[in-house]
């Protein structure tokens, strides 16, 4: 799926994923925790940072984890370094690195909502328009009304849309329909079958779908085409691009691993994720991803006003991110130990990549590509100490363990 894994996933996987990876893992050779190759030298260790990352690894049974740090900070001892751990490809035992490939899965949302944004600027569409105007008789079954529904509500998860993904072909198979193409708005129809939420705020790639659309209605282009155009191509991120039907992932990538139902543990690098379309089916690296929240959080994607918008938050449902997390418009917010918040977005491919990207207080930026999605909710929170420890380890603020 293109979420981070929810609670009630995590707790019903935890035993089969348990045993397959602790089977595959015997045969695998060890992980070990090192500064990746691609490391500046002089930034020196980070043993808080590198204690976490080999914990996920070693402890959550997690294949493999790489982390990008970026510091603009004019007091930062140095610029960027990394921390990797475990196997990119457990055929091959090669080492998991910060420069491989990986499926971003829904961090892919806060580009589409970035260009969303960039079109409401240029005057080419209203937040507070409803989806009829742009996109007539589009929702109009299952009782969901597109002439109650605005953009704005699309990109901050309110819209009450339920999500294509907790269909049970999703939830039970996934892997039945991995080489399957997808139109959104098949998806989106299939979508509006579905019951409505229980809940206000309710996270669904439906929404992403139903706003690629208007981004094409507006622009005449394709919403894909719109991104690489105002994002990808403008901030040189070369290893960014959108793969369509083609399952594989091209250059030098991690590959992907998830429990299949037999409790078998499967490579998912091959995947068709015209599922996902603008809500979650770019490819990247650690590194594009930090380029691209650089980019937004120091203007130069989207003017104030609008980037203001996009930092106006709501509670999140826990149970579909997790304790603490607001969502505004395509970006989540998210506590530090150290004080202040995160903000930027993370993903998930049922493949098994696991992506996040989030900046800091002071500008600091951190990247996680995972090839295996954490199975439990302990390993959950693991993974989000990861990006707790890269952004507040060093800083001023920083709590002294009690």
């Amino acid at each position: 799926m293109t979420i981070p894994l929810p609670r009630r996933v995590v707790r019903r996987r935890t035993g089969l994923v348990a045993l397959a990876v602790t089977c595959v893992l015997a045969a695998a050779p060890a992980a070990v925790a090192h500064p990746a190759r691609d490391a500046p030298r002089a930034c020196g260790p980070h043993p808080e940072l590198s204690r976490s990352v080999r914990h996920l690894v070693t402890h959550d049974r997690i294949a493999g984890a790489a982390v990008l740090v970026t510091d603009p900070g004019p007091a930062a001892p140095c610029a960027r370094w990394t921390v990797t751990d475990g196997t990119a490809d457990l055929r091959t035992g090669r080492p998991m690195n910060t420069t491989d490939r990986l499926r971003a899965g829904s961090v892919t949302k806060t580009f589409t909502a970035t260009v969303v944004l960039r079109l409401a600027a240029e005057g080419r569409l209203s937040l507070d328009a409803p989806v009829e105007h742009y996109l007539p008789g589009l929702i109009r079954d299952g009782g969901y009304d597109g002439r109650r529904i605005t953009v704005r509500q699309l990109l901050r998860h309110t819209s009450g849309l339920p999500d294509y993904l907790d269909a049970p072909e999703w939830q039970q198979h996934p892997e039945r329909v991995r080489y399957r193409h997808f139109e959104p708005r098949e998806l989106i129809a299939r979508a509006l079958r579905l019951p409505p939420p229980d809940r206000t705020w309710h996270y669904a790639t439906t929404n992403y779908l139903v706003a690629g659309l208007i981004i094409r209605e507006v622009t005449g282009h394709s919403p894909e085409t719109e991104i690489t155009r105002r994002i990808i191509a403008p901030l040189g991120l070369r290893d960014t691009y959108w793969p369509g039907d083609d399952t594989r992932v091209q250059g030098p990538h991690s590959h992907s691993y998830f429990t299949a139902a037999d409790g078998h543990r499967e490579d998912g690098t091959a995947w068709n994720t015209t599922f996902g379309g603008v809500g979650g089916a770019l490819v990247s690296t650690p590194a594009d991803l930090t380029r691209f929240a650089d980019a937004l959080f120091t203007g130069r994607l989207l003017p104030a006003p609008q980037l203001a918008e996009m930092r106006r938050t709501v509670d999140a449902d826990p149970d579909r991110l997790w304790p603490g997390a607001r969502y505004g418009l395509g970006l989540i917010s998210s506590p530090l130990s150290c004080g202040s918040t995160w903000w930027g977005h993370a993903g998930t491919v049922p493949g098994g990549h696991r992506a996040l990207v989030a900046t800091g207080p002071g500008g600091r930026t951190v990247a996680v590509a995972l090839n295996e999605v954490p199975a439990t909710l302990q390993a959950e929170l693991d993974f989000l100490d990861i990006v707790d420890k890269a952004l507040c380890e060093g800083t001023p603020t920083e709590r002294t363990p009690a």
